[in-house]
């Protein structure tokens, strides 16, 4: 899979977080784990998920949209 993958600006020196790479689909995997499972999501469903973190006062602004 060639994608560019982006961890968040706010990562701490752990590296315990998520990287994002933005396809046709929003695909989203472990920064640790690179090799791991990968999570695929539509655009739309992302849009979603971004906006109830929000919502909820969860969500960090560093994180892709789409």
């Amino acid at each position: 899979m060639n994608a560019e993958w982006r961890k968040s600006s706010i990562s701490g020196p752990q590296g315990d977080c998520v990287e994002v790479a933005l396809l046709d689909n929003i695909l989203v995997r472990h920064s640790q784990d690179p090799r791991g499972p990968v999570l695929e999501f539509t655009r739309q469903a992302w849009t979603d998920f971004i906006g109830a973190l929000s919502e909820a006062g969860e969500l960090a602004d560093s994180l892709p949209m789409s």
